[in-house]
């Protein structure tokens, strides 16, 4: 892809440094406004028509692209725009970094390669029925007794057993680190006290660090096991580096457990709503798979993904210098209505439904994209069959950015005659 800005337009490269920087001190919006279910995307739409490069003070400042087109062209661009500084807005990364993430190509192919091959399709129709059992033993209880904290009761657990799976720890470890990672990531909401997120962080490096002590005191079978994998991984005849490991472990234990945590109560607060959306699944259980992938992208829990560009550059008339953060709002760029029409609402079967980037795009692409969609489908597909209503039963509450979502949402279950 071409250098500094290029594909915004020529007359906009050539404008004048003064009049780029014009907007430098504008906020456009507050992201730690409070948000309803629907407020956060009124606002996306308002700007993704008015205010496509937008800019906010919160943070030190920070820019934000809210349209498909501009956020797919940075994510693909990496030899223009980096992780390698900053990937997320509010900056977080205070302890050290974490490939793959926070690598460019070439480097993160190294790391990139080896967790590749624990998301096959045999490695996933492997796992997958441990997911089921996963499911159905947390489903169960909750339809049965009629309501649950969807969020605390199902979201918040079931990443954490999905992943003590994929990671082959003991359960009660898996639970631990994401009672850690949640904690982690509300205190990064409030950003009020950045020495919290430094600890918290440091406690989830600790984890992989005694993650893999334990697979150094007692290897596992490198095709099986992830972190044995990378601890055997040689790249230019030597061993990968021990912090590099550390590093891939702690990112790896933690990323998987954010996102379903968001996205699950978002989608049962959306059936709640839509009973019509309910019944036809039910009638129906074989579009579960293309209801996911409308959910994915409709209920998108990403928007504070960032890049740095590595030179200045003009977007949409604006310079942009060197390290400053760029905000890609996944979550408004799934609703942009020239690539999804009618982008706020539920439709299922979209000829384009492929196109959405709920896992990001280019070299970053989430790998464990499938392992999600597992989780997803079969949390569907149990809470569809063991119930003949799933309705709101009290007041939701919704993340804080980074995240877009339900954070809470108490729910009542008609069980299925």
């Amino acid at each position: 892809m071409a250098g500094a800005g290029s594909y915004f337009g020529r007359e906009e490269r050539q404008m004048s440094r003064k009049a780029a920087e014009d907007r430098r001190n504008a906020h456009d919006f507050d992201p730690t406004a409070p948000e309803t279910f629907t407020s956060a995307h009124e606002l996306y739409k308002e700007m993704r028509s008015k205010c496509p490069l937008a800019h906010s003070n919160e943070w030190g400042g920070f820019w934000m692209l809210s349209r498909y087109e501009d956020v797919v062209r940075v994510l693909k661009d990496y030899h223009t725009y980096t992780t390698s500084v900053q990937n997320v807005v509010p900056k977080v990364a205070f302890t050290g970094r974490r490939p793959p993430l926070h690598f460019d190509p070439p480097e993160h192919g190294v790391y990139r390669r080896v967790i590749n091959k624990f998301f096959t399709k045999d490695k996933m129709a492997r796992i997958e029925p441990k997911v089921h059992r996963d499911v159905i033993e947390l489903m169960e209880p909750m339809v049965r007794r009629g309501q649950a904290e969807i969020a605390a009761d199902y979201a918040h657990k079931i990443p954490a057993y999905v992943f003590a799976e994929f990671f082959n720890l003991p359960r009660e470890q898996s639970l631990t680190i994401k009672e850690i990672s949640t904690t982690y990531v509300r205190a990064i909401m409030t950003f009020e006290d950045q020495e919290r997120v430094k600890q918290l962080s440091y406690r989830l490096y600790d984890i992989a660090r005694s993650v893999i002590a334990e697979r150094q005191k007692a290897p596992l079978d490198p095709e099986n096991d992830l972190t044995s994998a990378l601890l055997v991984t040689t790249h230019e005849g030597r061993p990968l580096p021990y912090d590099m490991i550390v590093g891939c472990v702690r990112a790896m234990l933690v990323a998987g457990m954010i996102a379903p945590a968001v996205l699950i109560p978002s989608i049962f607060v959306h059936l709640a709503m839509h009973k019509d959306i309910q019944a036809m699944l039910r009638s129906d259980l074989s579009q579960i798979p293309a209801a996911v992938e409308e959910y994915l992208r409709l209920l998108t829990p990403y928007r504070g993904m960032s890049r740095t560009a590595k030179h200045d550059v003009v977007i949409h008339g604006q310079l942009i210098k060197k390290d400053e953060p760029i905000a890609l709002n996944y979550a408004s760029a799934n609703r942009d209505e020239t690539v999804f029409p009618d982008g706020d609402k539920f439709i299922l079967n979209r000829p384009n439904i492929d196109k959405h980037i709920v896992f990001g795009e280019g070299p970053h692409k989430c790998p464990g994209a499938p392992l999600v969609r597992i989780m997803l489908r079969l949390t569907l597909e149990e809470a569809l069959k063991r119930t003949s209503d799933i309705s709101l039963n009290g007041e939701i509450t919704m993340t804080r950015w980074a995240e877009w979502g339900v954070l809470s949402a108490p729910i009542k279950f008609t069980a299925a005659a």
